[in-house]
């Protein structure tokens, strides 16, 4: 048997729905199964695609064309305690955006989410700019954010006095930082985000190879997240115990969301 994961949405919203499954199945002494099929029926502009693949873990992890068990699917946004206490054979269906539902094999998912592949050129030269310095990584999500009407009513745009603020905030207990952007228009943020002095704005990185974007925040030493959940992932992945990291305390555009159990406690709101 094995825990299946109905898998949905971009990169970020895949690794959560990975790390639930996961943990679930290392209580069980199972293995995680994945379920494809909605990225076939996806369309839109915000199509998306499976992303997993990068990872060690997904990459070994057996296909479910027709998933066997019950169906469990998320009842709210917030952490639900009972997730945990599912049996083997067990089908998840939804985003499971906390760090609850897989803290206590937190060693588990990082091992899965190691990369089969090593970086490439370009990307190992950017690893070792930011292993040189104290590096932040700064996300600024717009795409579909900024485009699409039905995503900015759902998520809304972070305003740049978060940005400001945040950066601040950083600066304030980190010395000499050095700001290294990562978005999906690093033109716009070339321009609005000038109070970051001299940033490094990562942009050869295509689109269909987000990981490796992700690589390099995990390897930033702090953080400023964008209401994202790939920045999420990009400072969860990473592991040192003086890293500062700083999030909007506001996730979507609808305030009566409870996104309470969204970041981690020792992770800044803002």
């Amino acid at each position: 048997m094995a825990i299946t994961v109905r898998l949905i949405g971009g990169l970020g919203n895949q690794m959560f729905q990975y790390a639930v499954a996961c943990s679930l199945a290392a209580r069980r002494d199972t293995e995680v199964a994945l379920d494809l099929a909605w990225f076939d029926q996806s369309d839109g502009d915000t199509r998306r695609t499976y992303a997993l693949d990068a990872f060690a873990g997904p990459a070994a992890s057996p296909r479910a064309s027709s998933a066997p068990g019950a169906v469990v699917r998320e009842r709210s946004f917030a952490y639900d305690p009972g997730i945990a206490e599912l049996l083997d054979g067990s089908v998840l269906s939804g985003f499971f955006q906390s760090e609850r539902y897989f803290c206590e094999h937190a060693a588990v998912i990082r091992t899965a989410f190691s990369f089969c592949d090593g970086p490439d050129h370009r990307n190992r030269s950017i690893l070792g700019l930011i292993g040189s310095c104290e590096s932040v990584a700064v996300h600024v999500r717009r795409g579909d954010y900024a485009s699409d009407p039905a995503s900015n009513a759902h998520h809304g745009l972070l305003p740049l006095g978060y940005y400001r603020d945040a950066a601040t905030e950083v600066s304030s207990r980190v010395g000499a930082p050095k700001f290294f952007v990562f978005s999906d228009d690093p033109q716009w943020c070339r321009s609005a985000l000038s109070f970051l002095g001299e940033a490094i704005v990562v942009d050869h990185n295509p689109v269909e190879r987000g990981a490796e974007d992700l690589r390099l925040m995990a390897a930033c030493r702090h953080h400023i997240l964008a209401n994202s959940t790939f920045s999420w992932w990009g400072a969860w992945l990473a592991t040192r115990s003086e890293q500062v990291v700083v999030a909007p305390r506001r996730w979507f555009a609808d305030a009566s969301v409870d996104t309470a159990d969204l970041c981690p406690s020792r992770w800044m709101l803002r």
